[in-house]
């Protein structure tokens, strides 16, 4: 966990050292199962413990963290189990509200949606991962705020915190990458054609897509002490 000292404007505080550590763990700077040190984050993120305390405890609510009596903070490493559990639930959630989108959404809504998607593939087009999740995540959020059913929207939101680092991680492979980027492609067709049947499917393909992936890294990373054990 080792980067330059990141200065942040006093206002908000705890919201803006949550935002920076979000990113941090989902981008894998802070390894899933790790602790969460204090001391060296504080000092990294150029602030005291106590928005830092703030922050970890909204990400904790998000799903992000998990605290543990008198342990302090981890970062969140899910089982194979529940990555199955939470994809399922999370394709339910996508194909409905892609669903309901392309059923609602307002032009003013498909063109900042268009708008994104094409930032998205000038990202792709760089390999720029960070930025590519980043605008990639702002894509589905619209997505699900262009469905205009607020319990779905939050529901949606916290289903999704759960995944973020493993979403993030799961485009690293440069083919499924190109895959995803191809499914993103046929997202923002169906939206244009108001086509409710081919957004769902192609949300719930998306979604399967992932899960298989983050799956096969799962097994991987349970893998790997098992062998460095036997050499």
């Amino acid at each position: 966990m080792t980067a330059e000292v990141i200065a942040i404007p006093r206002a908000a505080l705890h919201e803006q050292v949550a935002q920076r550590l979000r990113q941090m763990l989902v981008e894998g700077r802070v390894a899933p199962g790790a602790k969460l040190n204090e001391r060296e984050l504080s000092e990294l993120l150029n602030v005291s413990r106590t928005p830092l305390r703030e922050a970890i405890k909204m990400l904790a609510a998000e799903g992000l963290v998990e605290l543990l009596p008198n342990r302090g903070a981890i970062a969140v490493s899910l089982t194979e189990s529940d990555v199955q559990n939470t994809f399922e639930v999370m394709a339910g959630l996508e194909a409905m509200s892609g669903e309901l989108a392309a059923q609602r959404i307002t032009p003013e809504e498909l063109a900042e949606i268009q708008a994104m998607h094409f930032e998205m593939m000038a990202a792709y087009t760089r390999r720029d991962l960070s930025a590519y999740y980043s605008i990639n995540a702002r894509i589905h959020d619209a997505i699900s705020q262009a469905a205009k059913n607020p319990v779905l929207a939050t529901v949606y939101q916290q289903v999704n915190a759960r995944l973020q680092a493993l979403r993030f991680r799961s485009n690293q492979d440069g083919d499924k990458w190109k895959r995803a980027m191809k499914e993103h492609e046929m997202m923002i067709e169906a939206l244009a054609a108001r086509d409710a049947a081919a957004m769902r499917e192609v949300l719930l393909a998306h979604l399967r897509n992932k899960r298989d992936v983050v799956l096969e890294q799962v097994r991987e990373a349970a893998r790997a002490p098992r062998r460095e054990a036997s050499s």
